[in-house]
């Protein structure tokens, strides 16, 4: 039975296999069935599906920020009122926070006050955007120190003349670094970490 993967978006993909110019096999995943069908997934490698919901087959690697350490991040954003806009992705030394980039439902909701609408409305809204919204990376937690366990903060800047990463003025311990700067996202002080 050949691998499938349906990613959050719905969509379903299926795992190929080709071969590169060298003649290497090269694997791949398609939205039909392309190539050579796989029925397993290759020894050492393992599926993946990134914050904008692309599918792919990576190769394992260990993991460098243990499961206790990025929950961190993940709880101080289900604190967050705006909790269902954002995402986290757990990258070699990094935990990358996403912020969704498209409509609000609670701004869609006020447009149409007063106009007759579906009851189950907000609910499809909130379906439409989870499916579809694209994610960008907006902060993330970069761990420095593999012994004491330290990591420093970085946000994206956006002022045009530099569009990359700066340091957040802040560095410590990740649990701490989250509930400090967590709150921040989406306000008018995150523009003010540096």
């Amino acid at each position: 039975m050949p691998i499938t993967y349906t990613n959050r978006k719905g969509f379903k993909y299926f795992l190929c296999k080709g071969v590169t110019k060298t003649g290497k096999p090269r694997y791949y995943f398609a939205k039909e069935q392309k190539g050579e069908p796989v029925d397993e997934v290759p020894q050492g490698y393992e599926i993946e599906e990134s914050v904008n919901a692309v599918v792919s087959l990576v190769k394992i690697r260990p993991k460098l920020i243990p499961y206790a350490e990025w929950t961190c991040v993940e709880d101080a954003l289900a604190r967050h009122p705006k909790a269902r806009n954002y995402r986290i992705a757990v990258k070699d030394k990094q935990v990358i926070v996403y912020e969704g980039v498209g409509w609000d439902v609670d701004k869609m909701m006020d447009i149409f006050k007063g106009f007759p609408i579906l009851p189950n409305a907000r609910e499809r809204l909130e379906a439409d955007r989870d499916r579809y919204t694209q994610y960008t990376p907006v902060m993330r937690f970069i761990l420095d120190d593999q012994e004491t366990r330290e990591y420093h903060a970085e946000r994206w800047c956006y002022s045009g003349s530099i569009d990359d990463w700066i340091y957040a003025g802040h560095s410590g311990k990740i649990d701490k670094l989250a509930k400090k700067l967590i709150p921040k996202l989406g306000t008018d002080d995150f523009f003010e970490l540096y």
